[in-house]
C-alpha cells in the first residue's frame, strides 16, 4: 500500500489567509454588490495610450524587451523625474522597469535582503510587504501610525531600530489610508536613514494622485537621500490602467542593479509594446494630470460626501483612491465582520483596515473601513444611496 503524497508548503505564504482583495471581490460578486473594495478604476485610462499600445502590438515585434526595460520607457522615466521633482537621472544605469509595482518591491527585497535581516515597516501598510519581506528571511520591525491623523512618531520608529535594521519602507501617499506624509516626516526618515545607514524603499505609486493643490515630495530629493533610496512608480495607477503592470523604479545606480538582478529572475521583462505606449502617456502635457487629479477628486468629495449623509465619520484623504471611515460612528465595531455584512445586506463592498496590520498585531484597531473611490460617479452614488438606506435601516431597529 503506498502511502499518501504529502509535502511541506512555504509557510510564509501558506499559513496566510487569501488576499483581502480577491476574498472581498469575490463576496461582491456573490452578493451582486457594487465593489468599492479593490483599489481599480471601472474605467480605462486615456484612449492615446490604449491605441499605441495596438499599434504596437500589430507592428512588432513581440519578442523579449531588454531586462532593464525599453529604452524609450527608460528615457521617459528619466524625463518625468525631471518634469516633476527636477531630479537629474540616468535613463541607462539609474532606471528599471518591472512587471508592476508590487513585482519592482519583490525584486527590491529579494534583491536587498538576507535571513537575519529586520526592515522598519509603517503599519497599516500594503499588504504585500510583509510576505514578500518574510519570504527573504528577513524580519518586520512594525511601527505604528497613530490614528486618526496617522502620524509618524520619531521616538517608536528610533526604537524599532537595530543593528540588524537594513531597510525602512515608506509608502506616500498612502494606501490604505490616503495619507501623505509631511515634509517633517519625510525628514524624521531621513534623519533615521543617514544616522544608521539605511536604504529606503519609497513606494510611491500613487505620486500623482494628490489633491486640494499639494504636491508630491519624493524622499530622494532631501539632502543626502538619492543615494540611500529607490522610488517605485506605476504607469498603472499614474493612467488607470491597472492592468498593464507597467511599474518602474528610479535610484542609484548600486542600488538599481541590485534591484535588476533580482527582477530577472522573476518577470525577467514586461511587454514591449506596452512599455512603449507608456513612454509616450509619461510625454502627456500638464492639462492631463490636472484634469486626472480635478476628476479623481471630485470623486473623492463625492463619496466623502455620500458617506458622511449616511452617517459615517469620514477621516480626511490626501490622495490615493481610498478613504477611510471609522465604523463606530455608525454603531460597528468588527471592522471585518462589518465589510461581510455591508456586502450582503448593503450590495456595497469594502475592506477592512485591519487586512492591512500583520497578523501578530493582534491590537491592530479594529473600527475603520476602506473605501475605493476610483469609480464613476453615478456607481458612487449608488453606493452612497445603498448604504444610507442600510444605515438607516439598522437605527430604525
Amino acid at each position: 500500500m503506498t502511502k499518501s503524497f504529502v509535502q511541506s508548503l512555504n509557510p510564509v505564504f501558506a499559513n496566510r489567509p487569501q488576499s483581502i482583495f480577491p476574498t472581498m471581490s469575490a463576496l461582491a460578486r456573490k452578493h451582486d454588490a457594487i465593489n468599492l473594495g479593490q483599489g481599480f478604476p471601472d474605467e480605462d485610462g486615456p484612449e492615446e495610450i490604449l491605441r499605441l499600445a495596438a499599434r504596437a502590438i500589430v507592428e512588432g515585434p513581440n519578442q523579449y524587451a531588454p531586462v532593464e526595460g525599453v529604452p524609450a520607457l527608460r528615457e521617459a522615466v528619466a524625463a518625468d523625474n525631471k518634469r516633476f521633482y527636477d531630479l537629474d537621472i540616468d535613463p541607462q544605469t539609474e532606471t528599471l522597469i518591472v512587471s508592476g509595482a508590487t513585482e519592482g518591491l519583490a525584486a527590491a527585497f529579494l534583491g536587498f535582503l538576507a535571513p537575519g535581516d529586520k526592515v522598519v515597516v509603517l503599519a497599516p501598510f500594503y499588504e504585500c510587504y510583509a510576505p514578500q519581506i518574510e519570504a527573504t528571511g528577513a524580519k518586520l520591525s512594525l511601527v505604528n501610525l497613530e490614528p486618526p491623523n496617522w502620524t509618524l512618531n520619531e521616538a517608536a520608529l528610533e526604537s524599532a531600530i537595530d543593528e540588524k535594521t537594513k531597510l525602512i519602507v515608506i509608502n506616500t501617499p498612502h494606501n490604505p489610508l490616503g495619507k501623505v506624509m509631511s515634509l517633517e516626516e519625510l525628514e524624521i526618515i531621513a534623519a533615521a536613514a543617514k544616522r544608521h545607514n539605511l536604504t529606503v524603499i519609497c513606494d510611491e505609486v500613487y505620486e500623482h494622485l494628490i489633491f486640494d493643490g499639494r504636491a508630491h515630495t519624493p524622499l530622494m530629493t532631501l539632502p543626502g537621500m538619492f543615494e540611500r533610496s529607490i522610488r517605485i512608480g506605476s504607469a498603472g495607477k499614474t493612467f488607470s490602467l491597472t492592468g498593464f503592470r507597467i511599474g518602474y523604479v528610479t535610484g542609484p545606480e548600486k542600488l538599481i542593479t541590485g534591484v535588476m538582478k533580482a527582477h530577472q529572475h522573476l518577470a525577467y521583462t514586461s511587454p514591449a509594446p506596452l512599455q512603449e505606449a507608456v513612454a509616450a502617456g509619461l510625454a502627456m502635457g500638464d492639462d492631463y494630470y490636472a484634469e486626472f487629479v480635478r476628476d479623481m477628486q471630485l470623486k473623492r468629495d463625492c463619496l466623502a460626501d455620500g458617506l458622511a449623509s449616511a452617517g459615517f465619520h469620514v477621516l480626511p484623504c490626501a490622495g490615493t483612491y481610498f478613504l477611510t471611515v471609522d465604523i463606530n460612528s455608525v454603531g460597528a465595531s468588527d471592522d471585518a465582520e462589518f465589510c461581510r455584512e455591508i456586502t450582503r445586506e448593503a450590495g456595497v463592498a469594502a475592506v477592512p483596515l485591519s487586512a492591512f496590520y500583520h497578523p501578530s498585531q493582534k491590537q491592530a484597531p479594529r473600527n475603520y473601513a476602506r473605501f475605493c473611490f476610483c469609480k464613476k460617479t453615478e456607481v458612487l452614488n449608488e453606493a452612497s444611496a445603498r448604504l444610507k438606506a442600510y444605515c438607516a435601516g439598522k437605527t430604525a431597529t
